[in-house]
């Protein structure tokens, strides 16, 4: 049971750190992001909302535990996760790996928040 819990409270920290610099990136480096979303085609005004709600599902993640906005928040990642993933590998940027990582963060925290 202890290992149970180091895994999950690992994964999803980093998992946590991932997301946080990210939806960082968003709002403080927002010319950069826009270019980069311009370039797979998606509209630079989703951005902010974007950020938003990766931090809600954060949130959502670490105080919801086992609850019905845990699961949508897990929901949500996983999707985001893949469509990054297969938008990187479409435009050819090389930048599918942080993605890829992500995922196996998340499926990992979520296998292990049914553990404990």
């Amino acid at each position: 049971m202890k290992r149970d819990k180091i895994i999950f409270y690992v994964t999803t920290g980093l998992l946590t750190v991932m997301m946080l610099m990210s939806a960082g990136m968003y709002f403080f480096n927002n010319v950069e992001v826009s270019t980069m979303f311009e370039g797979f085609g998606y509209p630079s005004y989703i951005i902010y909302p974007y950020g938003v709600v990766k931090i809600l599902g954060l949130i959502a993640l670490w105080f919801f535990r086992g609850k019905f906005l845990n699961e949508w928040a897990y929901a949500g990642f996983f999707f985001a996760f893949i469509l990054a993933f297969f938008a990187h590998v479409m435009i050819g940027d090389g930048e599918q790996f942080g993605a890829g990582i992500a995922m196996v963060l998340l499926i990992t925290s979520y296998v292990y928040s049914k553990k404990i």
